[in-house]
């Protein structure tokens, strides 16, 4: 019989792997509603050579791997729905370049956005990247695969959009390059265009179709100032012409609606935070004046105004990543948080949150309806976000149901589910285009062959 635990010591080190019953059992779980279930083992390769490695002996003895970032995704990704070999990735977390004139960095796929962060603000203070309102151990790989959002969200599309470049380990333990840099590794500025683009074979696949060891992300101009205006209104159906407004103007750098029932003074009100940037006083006057324009028949109407935000409440709502997240994650003092995010045309938002509305009343739940403006305002992300005590197995099943009705409603309104759940997964599948599904069964078997790669995800 072939010791797998001996083989993985020799690739990574005894130091490096386990099959404990107590890392198995950490690395079998994450903080939402997806049932756990333990690999077989865990491991943490420091190299791309490890990663090989790994992946090679699993392949051969058809033992499957799931790659795992920070592990923040909620919604089960990352749980090992079929045992094996849980790569973590934490060892790789070098930044391998930033290219200050082409504008990107290279990072390991183990760098954490906190890493990627601090080192910009220390070494290159003019450049920054799209950083997500996560807790700050989430990594830049984990946070593209998923199509994260980030602060540039608005501006520059989702972070997957940013990305510039990978190298990533295939199934049969294969490494591939995919962009400018599978010619010359020196150079890492572009994921496909002009050549067609591969890139899209591993972002978005939950880790099912390879292991990214590299990423090439987009950085952008630091601005030497920022700012927040606050928009208020009481009237949902007014949400997307406004954001149509602020969108139109083409000076936001980002721009987040927000909802909720507590504290009580924004009960029944919809705050649309408005972010802006620039080099000078004179250009946020600007940006703010043209802003004001674009809002004043609104204002004019009684339908909606600025609310005044004084100096000293404007650093928490500027601060990146936003800390109200993980506040509001265990405002029910239990540790769970899950939330279904879909991604919507901007004319769906009222109809989104009335439904929110309406779970919220059914089932008696806690909740937050935070909504993000995506890549100019051709679309948004929608959140149907729940804390809850994991010590109250009732309340946890009444938030199961709440989420499969937000992902029932979702894709009966034609929109697209965020980080789906395998459940909901499966919802999409079933109703899939058959030539859509065909494609994506085709890629599947034809980069995994043995089906080792995260199974339980994006199956028929």
């Amino acid at each position: 019989m072939i010791d797998i635990y001996n083989l993985l010591a020799e690739i990574v080190g005894e130091q490096h792997v386990s099959n404990h019953k107590e890392e198995r059992y950490f690395y079998g779980c994450d903080p939402g509603l997806t049932p756990p279930h333990e690999p077989d083992y865990v491991v943490m390769p420091e190299t791309t050579e490890e990663v090989q490695q790994i992946v090679k002996l699993a392949n051969k003895e058809k033992i499957p791997i799931v790659p795992k970032g920070g592990g923040l995704a909620l919604t089960g990704l990352v749980i090992p729905q079929k045992g094996g070999i849980v790569i973590d990735m934490k060892r790789m977390g070098k930044i391998l370049e930033v290219n200050e004139k082409s504008r990107y960095v290279v990072v390991e796929g183990g760098v954490t956005h906190g890493m990627l962060q601090n080192y910009l603000k220390k070494h290159h203070p003019k450049l920054r990247h799209s950083i997500p309102d996560s807790p700050a151990i989430s990594t830049v790989v984990g946070n593209a695969v998923i199509h994260g959002q980030g602060r540039l969200t608005q501006q520059y599309g989702f972070n997957s959009d940013m990305v510039s470049g990978l190298e990533v380990v295939l199934p049969t333990g294969e490494i591939c390059r995919i962009g400018s840099h599978s010619i010359s590794s020196q150079h890492w500025f572009s994921k496909g265009a002009p050549w067609p683009d591969l890139s899209g074979l591993f972002l978005g696949w939950f880790g099912t179709t390879g292991i990214i060891t590299k990423l090439g992300l987009r950085l952008y101009p630091c601005k030497k100032m920022r700012d927040v205006m606050v928009f208020l209104t009481d009237k949902i159906e007014l949400v997307p012409d406004i954001i149509l407004k602020l969108t139109h103007t083409e000076m936001t750098e980002d721009i987040v609606v927000n909802e909720q029932p507590l504290p009580p003074r924004m009960k029944g009100n919809i705050y649309i935070l408005i972010i802006i940037t620039g080099d000078s006083d004179e250009e946020l006057d600007f940006k703010r004046k043209i802003i004001w324009d674009a809002l004043w028949d609104i204002f004019e109407s009684r339908d909606g105004g600025f609310l005044s935000v004084p100096a000293d409440m404007k650093p928490p709502l500027l601060e990146m990543p936003s800390r109200d997240v993980v506040r509001f994650a265990d405002v029910r003092k239990g540790g769970g948080f899950e939330y279904s995010g879909p991604i919507i045309p901007l004319e769906k938002y009222p109809e989104f949150i009335t439904k929110q509305k309406e779970l919220v009343s059914k089932y008696n739940l806690s909740y937050s309806a935070t909504s993000r403006v995506i890549a100019g305002g051709h679309c948004m992300m929608y959140a149907f976000a729940f804390t809850f005590n994991r010590a109250d197995p009732d309340e946890m099943d009444r938030i199961r149901k709440a989420l499969r009705e937000a992902a029932e409603f979702t894709v009966e309104q034609g929109g697209m589910m965020w980080k789906p759940t395998i459940e909901e997964q499966k919802m999409i599948i079933e109703r899939m285009d058959p030539n859509t599904l065909k494609i994506m069964k085709k890629i599947k078997e034809l980069l995994d062959p043995n089906g080792i790669m995260n199974p339980g995800n994006w199956e028929a």
